[in-house]
């Protein structure tokens, strides 16, 4: 569990540090070794590689593969997807157990948040993507002083 931990909040850390490339391939390095600890080898191995799994496998670990050769932001957007697509069977049990939490269930039960859930997360993670791609552009224009020793 300290492994999946470890990793979440690395791969959280990272994002927040505007996509750093030696924060995030150590969250996912960790996560994935976490995630192998803590269901076991042959239970991660049958999880990844179902048939009908294959494509949401396929964008999760290629978004790996990117993260570790140098291209965070390409490769979070596959890992991302590739997350959603592996786990979206477990949001359903995840948001019932938060519904019972006293205060986020509450939050949770409110009337445009209720019925409108899964386009409110789609549209909050894809703001936070495109906002993230902003900031960490190399295309805003940089403003460089030469700074001397007479000035």
């Amino acid at each position: 569990m300290g492994l999946t931990g470890f990793g979440v909040f690395f791969l959280f850390f990272g994002m927040i540090l505007f996509f750093d490339k030696a924060l995030l391939a150590i969250g996912n390095v960790l996560f994935v070794a976490g995630l192998a600890f803590v269901i076991g080898l042959e239970r991660t191995f049958r999880f990844f590689f179902q048939k009908h799994k294959m494509k949401a496998t396929g964008f999760f670990l290629g978004g790996v593969f990117v993260v570790l050769i140098g291209w965070p932001l390409i490769g979070m957007i596959f890992e991302i997807y590739g997350f959603f697509l592996l786990f979206r069977g477990f949001f359903p049990v995840v948001i019932g157990f938060i519904r019972r939490v006293p205060v986020l269930g509450s939050l949770l039960n409110l009337p445009g948040i209720r019925s409108g859930l899964r386009s409110l997360v789609a549209t909050t993670l894809a703001l936070f993507l495109v906002f993230s791609f902003l900031g960490s552009s190399s295309s805003a224009p940089q403003v460089s002083k030469r700074k001397t020793w007479g000035s």
